[in-house]
């Protein structure tokens, strides 16, 4: 009542009240370890077998955004909409700056390489559109994008970056 009353008395002395709304922001949970980007689509025909397929084409980046801590991948979770999962279960330590590209398929995993395997032949991400998942170990949110192929690949080629 108190805001309509003054309102009224501004505008009938002719003065002209602007309003104005912070803009709406992304959620930005407080994590060092952020998505990087993802091939939702891997390149070619989608093919899950285990030999000659192409899931290993299809991977997820994270990243360690943190200049001084090193943090330890044991125990996160990645996740898609529909409740697919992979838990990183293995020790794997990604120092400030540093990634891992976590790829469907069956392979070696290797800190060398910056690579972790979920050793499934299924793909985990949508072609259209899906939500990709980053959990800490306790199960808090360390980072969340939903996409869709039409409004975030704008250049059509199955990767989306994030967080640059």
């Amino acid at each position: 009542m108190r805001m309509r009353h003054a309102l009224a008395a501004a505008a009938a002395a002719g003065t002209i009240a602007v309003i104005t709304a912070a803009p709406a922001q992304a959620t930005e949970y407080s994590s060092a370890l952020k998505v990087k980007g993802v091939q939702y689509d891997a390149p070619g025909s989608d093919s899950n077998r285990c030999s000659g397929g192409n899931t290993k084409d299809e991977y997820l980046t994270v990243k360690n955004y943190s200049r001084t801590t090193t943090v330890n991948l044991k125990g996160y979770i990645v996740k898609d909409a529909a409740g697919n999962k992979f838990t990183f279960t293995a020790s794997h330590k990604l120092e400030p700056g540093d990634y891992v590209k976590l790829r469907g398929g069956r392979g070696t995993d290797s800190d060398a390489g910056n690579v972790v395997y979920r050793q499934n032949c299924n793909f985990i991400w949508n072609n259209d559109k899906d939500t990709i998942y980053l959990l800490k170990p306790g199960g808090s949110r360390a980072d969340v994008h939903s996409y869709t192929k039409t409004a975030d690949d704008r250049d059509g080629n199955g990767y989306i970056t994030y967080h640059g």
